[in-house]
């Protein structure tokens, strides 16, 4: 400061009064200009030091506001903290309980499917064993047809095997006696089966040699050409078949004048009689008949009713006598069960006059009971050993009462 005076000093005392009037205006305007500046900034301080007194005010009202906000947050938080507790201890036991109960479900489920799967693997044992039999009875229908397919290849036991059928259905349904097999006829023939009729007549010849080569011809045929040629022969076959029947086994008042040839297959009888009807009726007009196993079983059956209807006729005079002597029977029942009764009725009249009588002495035993006696000795008691007069009186009128009742 005071080098800035001097300098202004020694500028001032180089210049002319004109220009010091006017340095000096121009230092007093500069002066009073310095003078307004520094009120003002005296007065902008003021304004700057309220305005900061202000602001910290406001930074303390803030500040305490903060506080207070502060400390109601910490309050909220541990009221928050405190529910979230309670309701985090409440979810862990639910979530417990839950747990347990669903460890609880899932054992009882798992138990209950370890119980369902040893159920099911016991059912699909018994199945597998099922299975198992049913494989073993397979296996033995295999070995069976096997066997018949050997049977049916050779003509002998083929023809066995018819003969055992007929006599099976045969023997089941007629009792012995009443059939024959391989009877030898007046000619010399044998047939297969011969079924005695009722009422003296004729046998009925059955025969079970069905030609069954040609059948397996017409069934092995590989082509139209080799089906025909087949069904030819098989055609020929049964009339050769047909036509020896006929001659060896329809004789004239020895056997039925009817035949019966059995085919053993239901299935065979019905191709025959669907595909060969001149054979069917070639047959009928030789007085052969083509049977089933069926139709020979209910052949049998009539024939068996027929039989027992002879055998009832028969027995029919038996039958009578048995009848007249158990009428006789019941005659003699009947003049028992009369006489019985009568003496019954005897009876019941004796008892009738029995219980009279009781009835009668009865009430005289009442009016003698109600007699009144006279004196002393009606109040005296007697002696039970010694009888007083009274009392024999009294005895005799009773035995004279029984007396005229007996009479």
């Amino acid at each position: 400061m005071t080098t800035s005076t001097d300098s202004l000093s020694a500028t001032l005392s180089g210049l002319s009064p004109m220009s010091l009037a006017l340095a000096g205006a121009a230092l007093a305007i500069l002066i009073v200009l310095m003078l307004g500046l520094l009120v003002r900034g005296g007065q902008a301080r003021r304004e700057q030091a309220e305005e900061a007194l202000e602001r910290a005010a406001e930074a303390d009202a803030r500040m305490m506001e903060l506080l207070r906000i502060q400390s109601e947050m910490q309050g909220r938080m541990a009221a928050m903290a405190e529910v979230f507790g309670s309701r985090q201890s409440e979810l862990n036991q639910a979530i417990s309980q839950r747990l347990d109960g669903m460890s609880q479900r899932v054992s009882t489920t798992i138990t209950e499917q370890t119980k369902s799967t040893h159920e099911n693997l016991r059912k699909l044992q018994e199945r597998l064993a099922v299975i198992d039999a049913a494989q073993n009875n397979i296996q033995t229908l295999a070995k069976d047809v096997v066997g018949l397919q050997a049977i049916l290849s050779n003509k002998q036991t083929r023809g066995a095997f018819g003969q055992s059928r007929m006599e099976t259905i045969v023997a089941d349904g007629l009792p012995i006696g009443a059939y024959a097999f391989q009877q030898t006829l007046s000619n010399g023939s044998r047939p297969d089966c011969t079924i005695r009729m009722p009422n003296g007549a004729p046998p009925l010849v059955i025969d079970a040699k069905f030609p069954l080569e040609a059948w397996n011809a017409i069934r092995d045929a590989g082509g139209p050409d080799l089906a025909k040629a087949a069904s030819q022969q098989f055609r020929r076959d049964m009339e050769i078949h047909i036509r020896d029947i006929a001659e060896k086994y329809l004789i004239q008042g020895e056997t039925q004048d009817t035949a019966f040839l059995f085919v053993p297959s239901e299935s065979i009888f019905a191709e025959v009689h669907e595909n060969f009807e001149a054979i069917v009726q070639k047959a009928h007009r030789a007085r052969v008949v083509i049977v089933s196993p069926s139709l020979l079983m209910l052949s049998i059956q009539v024939i068996q009713a027929v039989l027992k209807d002879q055998r009832m006729q028969a027995q029919a005079h038996v039958i009578q006598g048995e009848v007249a002597h158990l009428m006789d029977d019941l005659g003699r029942l009947d003049d028992r069960v009369r006489k019985l009764q009568g003496h019954f009725a005897m009876a019941q009249k004796d008892v009738d006059m029995i219980v009279t009588s009781a009835d009668k002495l009865t009430k005289r035993g009442a009016k003698i009971e109600a007699l009144e006696f006279e004196g002393a000795d009606a109040g005296r008691v007697p002696d039970e050993g010694a009888p007083t007069s009274k009392s024999v009186e009294s005895r005799t009128g009773l035995l004279k009462l029984r007396v005229v009742d007996d009479e």
